[in-house]
């Protein structure tokens, strides 16, 4: 793995010349997760699946991305949210400046909901025009790892926010960053079209969690962060293996179009 925000760019070219010369971007944000865990959670959580990746890849590890689109979580002071627009501009631009940078390939981890819509219309766009080849990775595998080590109820069906499994992968990832006094449970009445109509969280949690945080532990975010980068690479492998075959061809005609012009020279 290359860390390429510590390294000189002639190691992070060498990089991109290799194998399927791939480059990892943990996409974040910056948004409430209670009076217990930092603002800084889905970040760190990309950032640490995405070190996993780029390391079992042999991949240029890109820094991350602080910011994302956190709407649902505006009202809750300290949030910082970019529009979806943003989000996917983003990812366009670095994917035009990875490919001219020469890379094979990104892969974006997201590290938010609220980022899903706008990182898959970014992929879109990259493939589509035939920049690069791209995927989001959305937590591979994490819900059934979520449904082998959940204690506590989920506060609503696919919602796991300041709760027993984020509390868990911080305490792994940066547990001197977890307030463990500052614990509270919080079980919202939601409105019968929660999940299908965009709707803010504010008005049904005043501390911000969603859930209970704690029967989190570390033993359970390792497995939360195991089984992500599993299902991970079973999702890459087609895409790593399309851009080596790519890349290698490409190289196997530039060197036959190399003897071809040398044989006429003569």
């Amino acid at each position: 793995m290359i860390d390429a925000d510590r390294t000189p760019w002639p190691d992070v070219a060498a990089a991109f010349d290799r194998g399927a010369g791939l480059a990892v971007l943990p996409f974040g944000a910056f948004e409430q997760h209670g009076p217990h865990l930092p603002l800084g959670t889905d970040t760190a959580t990309a950032a640490e699946v995405a070190g996993r990746l780029a390391d079992r890849l042999d991949a240029v590890l890109l820094p991350p991305v602080h910011y994302g689109d956190t709407w649902n979580t505006a009202g809750y002071r300290g949030t910082l949210s970019l529009s979806t627009a943003t989000v996917t501009a983003i990812v366009v631009d670095l994917g035009r400046a990875l490919a001219a940078s020469g890379a094979g390939g990104l892969i974006v981890v997201n590290g938010d909901w609220g980022n899903r819509a706008p990182l898959y219309a970014a992929t879109r766009l990259l493939i589509d025009q035939g920049v690069l080849p791209t995927v989001t990775l959305d937590h591979p595998g994490m819900d059934d790892a979520i449904a082998e080590v959940r204690e506590s109820r989920a506060a609503a069906p696919g919602l796991a926010h300041a709760d027993e499994i984020e509390t868990s992968i911080m305490l792994r990832v940066a547990p001197d960053d977890v307030r463990r006094d500052r614990y509270e449970a919080s079980y919202p009445v939601f409105p019968s079209d929660f999940g299908t109509t965009p709707m803010q969280l504010h008005p049904f949690s005043a501390s911000g969690v969603f859930g209970d945080p704690t029967s989190a532990t570390a033993e359970k975010g390792e497995r939360l962060l195991e089984a992500t980068v599993e299902g991970a690479m079973a999702v890459l492998t087609d895409f790593v293996a399309s851009i080596e075959h790519e890349r290698s061809r490409a190289r196997d005609q530039s060197s036959a179009g190399g003897h071809a012009a040398g044989l006429v020279d003569r």
